[in-house]
């Protein structure tokens, strides 16, 4: 039975929703599909009724990851009236909450499609509100707008963008200034701004009041953002001595990006031209996220060309960085996983920690993902720091008190808390390619680095599983599943205890994860991804047995087992 069917009686009510959708629709272009839908759903499509209960049955909520769907007509997409009805409704908190004084609020934009459109309703409409409201100059990074919260020393900013998601797809990012010193919004923020979105959806978006006496911001801004990160780079040593090819994946990277290396004295990079400007079509990538296959072909291309030393790209917004490094395989280059990178931006997060205590030891505390690896752990351990271990997103690594240092494994690092609070993949391939200018001074490579790491610390692998559904009723079955049944051994070692987050765990508020931890002190982690339709499971496991090459094969070994016997249990 369709939706169509089993709602047959539905159908009146949901053409009345349609068309009052409709009706407020700014934007020509979802007007005209959404339109198109409901005459074909009068003239009787179950494919049209269909594709409207999909619009219309639920709506996009207001979390703590903000707003991030299709852009496309209807409640349960991304489109004007959503943007509008988020934007009055987060003004009303924002005046709600105002201390004294008017609530101020900065606004950025990326390439995507309708970014700018979205950004400019929600100036007008703060203004409107009565938020003073401050829009940035031009589309630019996530990481500036997040830098900018903190420089404007404003009560709040949000960014439109979908950072890697699919070509079609927009989003809704925001922050919190004040004594949040501009992180993402958590819980129960989110919801006191939903209950207002709420509110407000209930009326017409064209009876809200609007405002054009908002502000520009001027360059000064990202000015500032590329001085701040620029210094990033600490090296006393040459910083030109490593080459590297560059992509900002059709994204807003490279302008400011391009500032940064020059500021901070590193060699010119080889830009991979095709991938350059900004483009919401992403038309060399069918997935625009450094981490799928493929994304990264034409960057390892420019780089076998041009024969570099290392490769580092960003995603479209530029919050995430990839770094890439020489191979044998047809590739040229092999890019690093998220935990990699993490470990070595930790290792030398501890060695500047340690280098400038005026009490000779380290000071401060490293953080991660529960979901990231435990190498990081190790590392505070070794440099006597405090560690901290938070749920998935920096809305909470940034959070962590006396934080130095924080990443998380899906390619997100964040190196200069002091300044912005929000995973840069700027300032983290400024601190990346200062690292390997620092080594290639005494005559070493990354490489060289990761072995180090190995035998200092531990060899420590880690692996990834990405279930993607289409029916997100699936998630819930496997995840009801393993709390039902849970695993007493995955493959041929034992699980030694499973625990559950769902009521939260520790100093860890509730989330909807498992942790199973083996026997062996391997570890497997399970959550339904955030952002997209998808069951995420996270393995990993270690060695300190043997030299580099041991340690290698017995911590990949375990991983690879682990692996097998999830995607077992998960069929």
């Amino acid at each position: 039975m369709t939706p169509a069917d089993g709602n047959a009686a539905d159908t009146p009510r949901l053409l009345e929703q349609a068309r009052a959708w409709l009706a407020q629709d700014p934007d020509p272009e979802t007007r005209e599909e959404l339109d198109s839908l409901i005459v074909a759903a009068e003239a009787g499509s179950a494919e049209a009724v269909d594709d409207l209960h999909s619009r219309f049955d639920a709506r996009l909520e207001f979390g703590t990851a903000g707003l991030r769907g299709r852009i496309e007509a209807g409640p349960n997409r991304m489109n004007r009236v959503l943007v509008s009805q988020a934007a009055a409704g987060f003004a009303r908190w924002l005046v709600e909450h105002a201390e004294g004084g008017k609530p101020s609020v900065v606004i950025g934009y990326d390439g995507r499609k309708n970014s700018d459109v979205f950004a400019r309703d929600t100036a007008e409409l703060m203004a409107g509100a009565g938020v003073r409201a401050i829009l940035l100059p031009r589309l630019l990074p996530t990481p500036v707008l997040a830098f900018a919260v903190r420089h404007l020393d404003v009560s709040a900013g949000v960014m439109v963008t979908a950072s890697h998601n699919p070509p079609q797809d927009n989003g809704y990012k925001v922050y919190l200034g004040g004594e949040n010193h501009g992180s993402q919004i958590v819980s129960p923020t989110d919801a006191e701004i939903e209950a207002h979105i709420l509110e407000v959806a209930r009326g017409d978006i064209g009876d809200l009041p609007r405002s054009e006496q908002f502000e520009i911001a001027s360059g000064d801004v990202e000015a500032a953002y590329i001085e701040a990160t620029a210094a990033v780079a600490t090296t006393a040593a040459p910083r030109d001595a490593v080459t590297f090819a560059y992509t900002a994946m059709h994204g807003v990277g490279w302008r400011t990006a391009e500032a940064v290396f020059e500021r901070a004295g590193f060699s010119t990079p080889v830009v991979v031209a095709e991938q350059r400007d900004p483009d919401p079509a992403f038309p060399t990538v069918s997935f625009p996220n450094p981490e799928e296959p493929g994304a990264m072909d034409l960057s390892f291309a420019t780089g076998r060309a041009a024969g570099v030393d290392l490769v580092i790209a960003n995603d479209p917004d530029a919050d995430r960085l990839a770094v890439a490094i020489p191979d044998d395989s047809a590739d040229g280059f092999r890019r690093l996983s998220g935990n990699e990178v993490g470990a070595l931006l930790g290792w030398r997060a501890a060695e500047l920690a340690e280098r400038n205590s005026t009490a000779g030891a380290a000071f401060g505390a490293l953080a991660c993902s529960i979901v990231s690896s435990p190498a990081l752990a190790a590392v505070a351990a070794a440099y006597h720091l405090d560690f901290a271990d938070t749920l998935t997103g920096f809305k909470w690594v940034s959070r962590a008190p006396g934080l130095i240092y924080g990443f998380e494994e899906a390619l997100g690092y964040l190196v200069n808390p002091q300044t912005i609070r929000d995973k840069d993949g700027i300032s983290a391939a400024t601190a990346f390619l200062d690292l390997a200018n620092e080594l290639a001074a005494s005559g070493r490579t990354i490489a060289d680095h990761l072995d180090a790491f190995a035998e200092r610390f531990g060899y420590f692998a880690s692996d990834q599983i990405s279930l993607r559904v289409t029916d997100l009723s699936r998630i819930d079955e496997i995840m009801a599943a393993l709390r039902a049944t849970p695993p007493s051994s995955l493959g041929a070692v034992a699980v030694d205890h499973i625990d559950d987050l769902r009521d939260g765990f520790g100093a860890l508020p509730p989330s909807d994860v498992l942790r199973i931890v083996l026997a062996d002190g391997s570890r497997v982690m399970v959550r339904p991804s955030g952002t997209e339709p998808k069951l995420k499971i996270y393995i990993d496991a270690s060695s300190d047995e043997g030299d580099v090459a041991a340690r290698r094969a017995t911590a990949t070994a375990r991983v690879a087992a682990l692996a097998d016997a999830m995607r077992a249990l998960t069929a």
